[in-house]
């Protein structure tokens, strides 16, 4: 199930910081930024009500580790999150086999550097060609994101490939450009969990 919050910059961090775990407000207050603040405990927020609602699980969930720093549920390893935030919006997907999210807002101009440093020949003419290009590169950035998430694998040097991977084969994207454009998130799962 998705959970998305588009107005992050609204949230009370007072009454957040009340209604999380020890655990996620300390990570909270380790920013320096108000709006980073605000972002990292929208995103939580979004997690405590997707486990109630689709858990009945009301308790501010702690969290664990894997081995390349993905986090999962110490209580309930059963179920499966990703958490994702940008300035414009918080996202939190649950369900019962792994999953990876991410969310970005769309930038203008398009930074060059990253296009030919991320992405291969293909997807750079793909954007490029595209009536939004800022819009196309959003889509095939989180994707990638997405994937290396829904994998516990994190960034890699092997980027511009990354969607041609077997490994990425085997997954399912799903990408939704909000209404006003503004921003772009992808959900990644695997074929037989979709």
């Amino acid at each position: 199930m998705i959970y998305l919050n588009t107005h992050p910059e609204e949230l009370n961090i007072d009454l957040a910081l009340n209604r999380v775990s020890a655990q996620r407000r300390e990570a909270a207050l380790r920013f320096l930024r108000e709006m980073d603040r605000k972002l990292s405990l929208a995103a939580f927020l979004l997690l405590q009500e997707a486990l109630a609602k689709e858990y009945g699980i009301t308790e501010p969930p702690v969290l664990a580790f894997g081995p390349h720093g993905k986090p999962f549920l110490r209580d309930y390893p059963h179920i499966h999150f990703n958490l994702s935030h940008c300035s414009r919006a918080a996202l939190c997907v649950v369900g019962d086999a792994p999953v990876g999210c991410d969310v970005e807002t769309v930038t203008t101009p398009l930074d060059r550097d990253l296009l030919d440093h991320c992405f291969n020949p293909r997807e750079r003419e793909a954007i490029l060609a595209a009536e939004r290009p800022e819009v196309a590169f959003c889509t095939l950035w989180t994707r990638k994101e997405a994937f290396l998430k829904w994998t516990g694998e994190g960034l890699t040097d092997l980027l511009p490939d990354l969607l041609f991977s077997p490994e990425a084969a085997a997954a399912r994207f799903r990408s939704i450009v909000s209404p006003d454009a503004t921003f772009v998130y992808t959900l990644c799962q695997g074929k037989n969990n979709a």
